[in-house]
């Protein structure tokens, strides 16, 4: 519906979700092997639980009357992961496809006055905090193009690299979806000193990324961090602070370590996540996409939206 041209591209406040993984294992009770949303596609029940999941998101955005990006359980649907869990590659292939139908559905049902964006969700080949390895472009491009080649034969209008924790990875993203004609988002996360957990700026790997791919993605975001870590990295007004266009954070101010080895989830306090991002949109006029990643739910991306319609950004 929107592949030619993205709606929030074009101004307006958009929401898309908070920690779908860590919402579902500690507030539903539910297993996800390898943190991976989209195993609990594999029958009725888990589909359920996923659109009741995404119901609350498409609830709230419609009676803000604000956009929405709903982002596909498919971060861990990728070849590598999926064949840890046992999945063939045609088993994957079907379970992406079904989590777009799934989104598809909820567009229907929840459709208002604001535009809805489908998403197809990217994760990283490696794990999301810290790699160990580093894919050259090439083979990121290699790997990540099953999963986006599916994507590009569904009703996704995009596609986006959520916890993308180096720039190598996150060019051979931007080449497989521009192949198919896909835009992209990338985003990266960083570290409680600002830098992506390969020590790169995030400036630096925004820039790279850019450089490589004819400025391909269609905006950058920030996600599995607390704004503490990166508010003074986005604070100097330089200029690729304005490929910034989506904000998913973290509830949480522990670093990332912490957080693998914490047995209960933290929750932070909704209120203070919400001022703290009204305090950023001086730093970031472009950001118009509003979400959550880990400890995050409904209750603090609500809070966040509220904070931030008052004087919500527009892009130019």
């Amino acid at each position: 519906m929107y592949r030619e041209r993205l709606p929030q591209l074009d101004g307006g406040l958009f929401l898309t979700d908070g920690g779908i993984e860590t919402t579902l294992i500690f507030h539903h009770g539910l297993e996800l092997p390898l943190f991976a949303a989209f195993d609990l596609l594999k029958d009725d029940e888990g589909t359920d639980a996923l659109r009741q999941y995404y119901a609350t998101y498409a609830a709230l955005a419609r009676d803000r009357g604000i956009g929405l990006v709903l982002e596909s359980p498919t971060w861990r649907a990728s070849p590598g992961w999926a064949a840890q869990l046992g999945y063939t590659p045609e088993q994957l292939d079907a379970l992406n496809r079904k989590a777009i139908a799934l989104m598809e559905e909820l567009r229907a049902e929840y459709q208002g006055t604001a535009p809805i964006v489908i998403s197809g969700c990217i994760g990283p080949e490696g794990d999301g905090y810290a790699p160990e390895t580093m894919l050259t472009p090439e083979e990121a491009e290699r790997y990540h193009a099953v999963q986006i080649g599916t994507f590009a034969d569904t009703a996704a209008d995009m596609v986006t690299a959520i916890t993308m924790t180096y720039a190598e990875e996150a060019t051979g993203v931007t080449r497989a979806a521009a192949a198919v004609g896909l835009p992209v988002v990338i985003s990266f996360t960083v570290e409680t000193d600002g830098r992506l957990p390969s020590g790169q700026t995030l400036g630096g790997a925004i820039q790279q990324v850019d450089d490589a791919t004819a400025a391909a993605p269609a905006y950058y975001m920030i996600n599995c961090a607390h704004p503490t870590h990166f508010e003074d990295a986005v604070a100097g007004g330089e200029a690729w602070v304005q490929r910034i266009g989506g904000l998913r954070t973290n509830a949480s101010a522990k670093s990332h370590a912490e957080l693998d080895e914490a047995e209960e989830l933290d929750e932070g306090d909704p209120a203070d996540l919400a001022e703290r991002h009204a305090a950023l949109k001086a730093s970031l006029p472009a950001v118009n996409v509003l979400g959550g990643c880990c400890g995050t739910d409904h209750r603090h991306v609500g809070a966040i939206c509220g904070a931030w319609l008052a004087d919500a950004p527009t892009r130019t």
